[in-house]
């Protein structure tokens, strides 16, 4: 397996590959690998001939440093995770300074609106950070095809209206949310959680399944006002955000519309853990 923190030396390896005309899929991550990375790692592997994850815990996307400091490192784990799905994986795992230079700072996008709804309303400047993760290891892998979950649905559709806007050419494919047992979608966060609070934590998907249930008979005020109302009454868990959207525009619904499609999407503190969780629901 190839494990390369240089990007002198990532680039000199994308020219090999672009050589032999091999298509490049990639896999971008900030670590401590759980199933959901590991999915999205086999689906790039499935239409592939050379896949390519990236390592880096981003800093310019954490609105809050404790959030940065505590957010697991498990590098030799994450290693030893991939290389039991393939060995032919390469691995770009840097250093903060390899990838932003002496300026760790965002640069500043425009998103059509995108970045103003749910999270954006909660984590000022985090999809600047996002946006310019991403646009480097873009320009550096130069993937044919790179992989997101759809648990991270917002930032999916951010990075989609950013690969438009800057004119990238990459494929950007959302690949379903990998759950646990219980439902709780799959998050490095999760291992935070002792197991009283992970099996409580999997109330946001019932919730989320429960508004997909009453979506097609109730209104979304009607549901929107119901889900507070249930986790206000559970200690357990603090809601930050229930709202259901338009899937494309993100923008919140008073009314449905036909021919649209909407999502709902939670954020919620398990103590001082975030998690958020989303769904489709029609």
């Amino acid at each position: 397996m190839q494990i390369l923190k240089e990007k002198d030396a990532l680039k000199k390896q994308i020219g090999a590959f672009k050589n032999e005309g091999l298509k490049i899929g990639f896999v971008p991550t900030m670590g401590a690998l759980h199933d959901g990375h590991l999915s999205l790692i086999k689906a790039a592997l499935s239409v592939s001939d050379r896949v390519i994850v990236s390592i880096f815990v981003n800093p310019t996307q954490f609105d809050n440093l404790q959030d940065l400091e505590k957010y697991p490192r498990t590098l030799d784990e994450d290693i030893s995770r991939i290389s039991e799905i393939s060995k032919d994986v390469l691995i770009f795992s840097p250093p903060a300074a390899e990838v932003y230079g002496g300026d760790i700072t965002s640069q500043v996008f425009y998103f059509d609106g995108l970045e103003h709804q749910m999270e954006g309303k909660y984590r000022k400047g985090h999809f600047n950070g996002v946006g310019t993760i991403v646009k480097k290891l873009f320009e550096l892998v130069e993937p044919d095809k790179a992989f997101f979950g759809e648990k991270d649905y917002q930032q999916l559709q951010i990075i989609r209206k950013m690969v438009a806007k800057e004119g990238l050419n990459v494929e950007v494919i959302g690949c379903p949310t990998d759950r646990e047992a219980s439902g709780l979608a799959r998050s490095s966060r999760n291992e935070r959680l002792d197991p009283v609070a992970r099996q409580n934590a999997a109330l946001l998907y019932k919730m989320l399944q429960k508004a997909r249930e009453n979506f097609g008979t109730k209104s979304a005020t009607d549901i929107i006002s119901w889900v507070s109302e249930e986790l206000q009454a559970n200690p357990d868990l603090k809601l930050e955000y229930f709202e259901i959207a338009n899937a494309d525009t993100l923008e919140s619904i008073g009314e449905k519309e036909n021919g649209q499609r909407y999502r709902a999407f939670i954020a919620a503190y398990s103590g001082d853990i975030r998690l958020i969780d989303n769904i489709a629901l029609n």
